[in-house]
Order: structure tokens, then sequence, then C-alpha cells
């Protein structure tokens, strides 16, 4: 009630005075007509193929049982083996080579934020209020859920290093124009490639170091398609999300996780946390080679008490 109160008592302030009796209309001074709207321009062909794609293919998978927000349960069971081979896997290979898409799985030094990560959110024009409402808040809560998990400093708000943007085809350009403004080096060979995102590849995510060579990064650009229906919209916020704080890859045996292509997970598990809470204690180093790595990582492991190998 006092909000509403509140509100009203601010709309009531800015009325103007009424007129004198016998005051004849005036003119609106130049200047002072109220702004159109812009118009919102109609998806494209292409644009209503991707969403009527995504929602068929949303349904099949939830009719298949995948997509889960369980975090994994009995039937999902890892060991600390488990952790350390997917942990390896993930952290120490790439999943796209720089110039493409292509698999490429070659092997990388560990890669992480060592700056506090500010999430900014973009979304493309034809992206509805409501849904702008919805992905603010799932990823507000994410970002404190990261945060607990890495003990890092990880939020929405602030001027953003992370860039989040939500657009439908007709607005790629939004994330080729944003990449170049972070990065003005960027290969023209991956601009293009981002405007030719095939179907398949619904969500992605850029990250960029703080200088050639080096590994702690110091932005990234996450982009997800808008087409996509809520469930799958969210996978890719919690995957693309937790890929851009350096869990880079993907693994067929990793499970449960969502850092596998089977999509039998939507939402980060039991298994993926544990994952982010060994890349961010503090003894592993962005720039660290996995010979290097290995022998903490076992230490983490065992402190952690995960159970037998």
């Amino acid at each position: 009630m006092s909000a509403v109160a509140g509100a009203l008592g601010a709309l009531a302030a800015c009325m103007a005075a009424p007129s004198p009796p016998g005051t004849m209309p005036q003119a609106r001074p130049a200047g002072f007509a109220p702004a159109t709207p812009p118009r919102i321009a109609d998806p494209s062909n292409e644009s209503l193929a991707l969403s009527r794609y995504y929602a068929r293919a949303q349904s099949n998978m939830l009719a298949r049982g995948l997509l889960r927000s369980d975090g994994g349960g009995a039937d999902t069971p890892y060991t600390d083996t488990d952790l350390l081979r997917n942990f390896e896997r993930i952290v120490f290979t790439n999943e796209h080579s720089d110039a493409s898409f292509a698999r490429s799985n070659t092997p990388s030094p560990l890669r992480k934020w060592t700056q506090p990560v500010r999430f900014g959110l973009t979304f493309g024009p034809s992206v509805s209020p409501d849904m702008r409402a919805r992905d603010t808040a799932t990823i507000s809560n994410y970002a404190a859920r990261l945060a607990r998990i890495a003990d890092h400093p990880i939020a929405l708000g602030g001027t953003p290093n992370f860039h989040i943007m939500i657009v439908s085809e007709d607005e790629r350009q939004l994330v080729v124009e944003k990449l170049r403004e972070i990065n003005p080096n960027i290969s023209e060979t991956l601009l293009r490639q981002i405007l030719a995102l095939p179907r398949q590849i619904s969500c992605t995510v850029l990250a960029f170091p703080e200088r050639q060579g080096t590994f702690a990064y110091r932005s990234a650009v996450a982009v997800i398609r808008a087409e996509q229906p809520d469930m799958s919209r969210t996978a890719c916020i919690h995957e693309e999300l937790s890929q851009g704080l350096g869990l880079a890859n993907d693994s067929p045996r990793a499970r449960p996780s969502i850092f596998n292509d089977d999509e039998e997970f939507g939402r980060l598990t039991t298994h993926d946390e544990e994952l982010l809470r060994m890349l961010y204690d503090p003894r592993l180093r962005a720039g660290m080679s996995l010979e290097e790595a290995r022998p903490i990582l076992r230490d983490i492991l065992a402190e952690r008490s995960l159970g037998p190998s």
C-alpha cells in the first residue's frame, strides 16, 4: 500500500496547475511534443523459424527427461577420481579454436578471473519486458550463487567486464559492435563467425585475457539467442556464465554436469560446483600447466574428503 501511495504522490507532484476560467488553450511549445516510442521491427522469417526450431528442440529434450534441474542425485554418483579427470579435461583444453567454432580440444594453461567479475546485461530491442525481468532475476540470483561457490567477487551491476547479450537473429550486429568495443584487435574471421552462427549453437561465450600471452581474464561476452524458450535460455545462462569463468570445455564423461553436450542437465550441478570451487582455490594460478596443477588438485580433493577413488 505504501508503495502505491508513494507512486501516486510522485505523480501528483508532476501535475500542472489548472488554468484560470476562460483561458484559451495554448499551442504546445516546439520541442514539447510527446516522443513517439520507437517501433520494434517485426521479426524476420529467419528469427521466426529459429523460435519454432528451439521450441521443438526443448519439447523433445523434456520428453526424453533432459534439461534436469535437480543438480544430480543417487543416480549420478561421482568420485574424486571423476572430478580430477573431468577438471583436467574441462579446464586444461579449449573447446573451440580461436578463429572458428570447430571442435579443437587443444591443450591450454589454466584460465580464470583474478579481478572482480561484474556482469552487464544487454537485451536486443525485440526482447519483451517480461523476458527481460525474468532473465535479469535469473542472472542476478545466479551471480550470487557463483560468488558463494567460487568465493570470488561476482555480481550483476557496476561497470561491466562480463557482458551478457540476449539478442535475436536480427540483432546479432549488436554483439559484433560490443566485441569490437572491448577488443579492438579482435579477428575479423571470428566476427564473421559470430554473424553466421549455425542454429545448432544456441549460445556461446568469448573470454579475453588481460593481454596477449597471459591467462587471467579481463573481459568476456556471452551471446544467448533470444528465440529460445525459457528453460533452454536459462540453461544457456548457467552454462555460458560458468564457462566464461574458466570452466571452458565440455566432456562426454562429466556427469552430473552441464559441461556435457548431452543436455541431460540444464542447471549447474553439485559436480559442477566442485569444479568451480577447485578452479578458484587460491593455490591454482592463472597460467598454470596441468603438470603444475595436478599435485595441488589432489591435495584439494583430499581436503574435501569427497569419497574413495
